[in-house]
Parts: C-alpha cells; sequence; structure tokens
C-alpha cells in the first residue's frame, strides 16, 4: 500500500516550504523547497544536501526524521485550500552511485542527498 499518495505528490508540484528535523547531538530544523525532492519508485524522499551538516551529525546518533511540507495552492479536506504533511522517516546520506548521480544532474551544488525512508505519512489539512 502506497505511504505517499496523490494529494501529497500534488503538494510536490507546487513550491512551498519544506522542514526537517533531526535530533540525536541536539534538536535540530533546516529547510528546502518542494521543487527539490524527489520520490522514488520505492517512495523514499531524495533531497539534495549542501550544508546540513548539523542534521548529519543528528542522523548518525538517531536516524529518525520527521519532514513537514505543504501547498495553499492544493485543496486539502473539505475542500478547504490548502494542504500539508508531516512525514516521519528514518535517513540516511547518500555520497556516491546512480541516484547520487541522477540527483548531481539536476541539482549541481549539491554535496550529497538526503534519503528519506517513509514510515508514515499523514495529511495535516
Amino acid at each position: 500500500m502506497s505511504k505517499l499518495n496523490d494529494k501529497f505528490l500534488d503538494v510536490l508540484k507546487h513550491e512551498g516550504v519544506v522542514s526537517i528535523m533531526s535530533w540525536g547531538v541536539e534538536p535540530h530544523l533546516v529547510n528546502t523547497w518542494n521543487s527539490y525532492l524527489v520520490v522514488t519508485e520505492d517512495e523514499r524522499i531524495l533531497i539534495p544536501a549542501y550544508g546540513f551538516r548539523k542534521t548529519e551529525k543528528n542522523i548518525v546518533v538517531n536516524k529518525k526524521v520527521k519532514i513537514s511540507l505543504g501547498s495553499k495552492d492544493v485543496m486539502g479536506y473539505n475542500e478547504y485550500q490548502g494542504t500539508g504533511f508531516i512525514i516521519d522517516g528514518t535517513a540516511a546520506y547518500i555520497e556516491s552511485g546512480e541516484e547520487f548521480d541522477m540527483m548531481k544532474s539536476k541539482f549541481t551544488w549539491l554535496t550529497r542527498v538526503l534519503e528519506i525512508t517513509v514510515d508514515n505519512a499523514k495529511q495535516m489539512l
């Protein structure tokens, strides 16, 4: 069963802020953009990383992360304008290989790829 539904994929077609929360060494929050997220066929989320150094230090200690994202341009529940999602997942960094190369061709500035394996995706609005 799909964890990332069509509504989630629709949100990614519209620009918005993505917040990534990690905790391990210390709680940390970092942001990126909806348009930077790439969803793989097996529903992992790939995110280009240039900075994200505190996030990387945290996931060495605790691989769990939370992601929050949304768009005011996508209809939510009960035909209300705007929707968002909270994602619970497990993080890892990719520094080489086919997926790294694919992401590097899209985002030439990245130094690593943050890979999120989705445990749960919940629509909030």
